[in-house]
């Protein structure tokens, strides 16, 4: 676990600390917060901090369903094990820069550079109870442009509302099937038109084929072709 750092449990208000940055909340909190969290997402989908918020008090019952999942794939336990984090300073990018157009690698850091986005900005959990569920929506979210890659979606509303089909069918996070049910709704009517007539269907179907994108330790897959990755796991190519 990245050196097996030891840390202390702090006491908060009779409630242990379970992970830096972790804020311990009840029931009805949790409620509170994810109630308030919708309503912002839904005013503005791009408020990530509130769809975070949201994705956090809302996976109770998807968020150990994916563990499950992990722990019983030989790739998805390994990543369990050794907690690989997708940061800049984790990520060699002149050797990812440097790899064959097509590979995986290559195609992540494109997709970074042609929508000016970078893995740090992805926000550490802060209202799971459970340490390794914190983890694995921490890996969720960490490996969330990968699948825009794997995808070919990029991050305007139209693509997120792809890609956010696809995670909906994939993780039962409760989140990404609220994104995927509202966020058309900012989208006019042409793109309303192509989203229902080919790229839901093909996104549902590519969700249901596909195994749990969650197994997969990207940080050793860089130098394959994204189209290998995609038949491996079982979806279709883009529409």
């Amino acid at each position: 676990r990245g050196g097996k750092e030891e840390e202390e449990e702090e006491e908060v208000e009779g409630w242990h600390q379970l992970y830096p940055g972790h804020i311990p909340t009840s029931l009805l909190q949790k409620a509170l917060l994810a109630a308030g969290s919708a309503v912002m997402a839904l005013c503005d989908p791009y408020r990530h901090d509130m769809v975070a918020v949201l994705g956090e008090t809302t996976g109770c019952l998807a968020l150990p369903n994916l563990r499950d999942k992990m722990k019983n794939h030989p790739e998805g336990y390994r990543i369990l094990q050794e907690r690989p984090r997708i940061r800049l300073s984790t990520l060699d990018m002149g050797r990812l820069q440097g790899l064959p157009d097509g590979s995986l690698g290559r195609e992540y850091v494109r997709f970074l550079e042609d929508n000016k986005v970078s893995p740090d900005t992805r926000m550490r959990p802060k209202f799971v109870d459970d340490e390794e569920l914190a983890y694995v929506i921490q890996r969720y979210r960490e490996v969330h442009d990968l699948m825009h890659t794997l995808l070919g979606m990029p991050t305007n509303m139209l693509g997120e509302v792809v890609v956010k089909w696809f995670e909906a069918v994939q993780t039962g996070l409760p989140m990404c099937v609220l994104g995927a049910a509202f966020g058309p709704v900012r989208l006019s009517t042409r793109k309303l038109q192509v989203l229902a007539t080919e790229l839901v269907p093909w996104a549902i179907r590519s969700g249901l084929n596909a195994s749990c994108v969650l197994n997969v330790y990207y940080e050793q897959r860089w130098e394959q072709p994204v189209e290998s990755l995609r038949e491996e796991l079982g979806i279709f190519p883009p529409p």
